[in-house]
């Protein structure tokens, strides 16, 4: 139980990595803020959470909304009395080569991957910093450290996640807060159906050509589970990780070994 008596707020946690990371946390002894924009969704990860034993706030919240993401540090704050750990996770993803991007596709991935992290960091960290500790840990993504032909805005945003999270990681070092993020590969979620659906159309195979096609890229021969993400995500929240800031961990099965 090394997180007993912490608070953790997931965003996202309605599915996916979100909800094993949320879950995750809770076995390892924190209370857990929900924060996710589909409520049943948020109900259902949160009632997890109390089957786990601990305590859950489930937090209807817009990522993109600097108001909601107030509302959900005042809630938390309001419920549990404390913040010291945020995990960054919402996210989206949409497929286009470069000639098809248009400025709504654009906007649409950098609000929620790139700008929405930075904002949800930035609500946080005066209670992180009235307490002189936190962690935060952000869901960047292999696509963050390697070119796309046909994810640009995507693979953009994600390298702004790891560069937000090595400056954040310098500007709060000595308020006693960690930041890190982890870098996925080939995760099978939702949102793995969407990336292989809209892929197969553009290169033109099915999804399950594409997916069999993907998983024989990874080194270590299996597609990605949402937990080998979630338990690394609770290993950066946790002690165990207490000399660890700035760093962005390559979670791939072994696509990427460069640094």
């Amino acid at each position: 139980m090394e997180l007993q008596e912490q608070v953790a707020i997931v965003t996202g946690a309605g599915r996916g990595i979100g909800r094993a990371t949320a879950l995750e946390l809770a076995r390892m002894g924190a209370d857990v803020v929900v924060a996710e924009l589909e409520g049943a969704n948020a109900e259902l990860t949160a009632d997890q959470v109390r089957a786990v034993g601990r305590r859950a706030l489930a937090v209807v919240t817009d990522v993109t909304s600097r108001k909601d993401l107030a509302a959900m540090v005042e809630q938390a704050l309001a419920a549990f009395g404390r913040i010291d750990i945020l995990v960054n996770n919402a996210g989206i993803y949409r497929a286009a080569v470069p000639l098809e991007i248009t400025e709504e596709h654009w906007d649409a991935i950098m609000n929620i991957n790139a700008k929405a992290v930075f904002f949800a960091t930035q609500a946080v960290l005066p209670a992180m910093i009235a307490r002189k500790r936190g962690a935060i840990v952000s869901l960047a993504s292999m696509a963050g450290k390697v070119g796309s032909a046909n994810n640009l805005p995507y693979n953009a945003s994600k390298a702004a996640v790891i560069s937000m999270t090595k400056s954040l990681a310098l500007a709060h070092a000595a308020d006693g807060i960690r930041v890190n993020c982890v870098c996925p590969g080939f995760v099978e979620t939702d949102m793995w159906t969407a990336v292989s659906r809209e892929l197969s159309a553009i290169t033109g195979r099915s999804p399950e050509q594409f997916t069999a096609q993907r998983r024989a890229q990874v080194p270590l021969g299996r597609m990605e589970r949402v937990e080998d993400v979630a338990n690394v995500i609770a290993f950066l929240a946790s002690p165990r990780a207490d000399y660890m800031t700035g760093q962005a961990i390559s979670i791939d099965g072994g696509l990427v070994m460069h640094g």
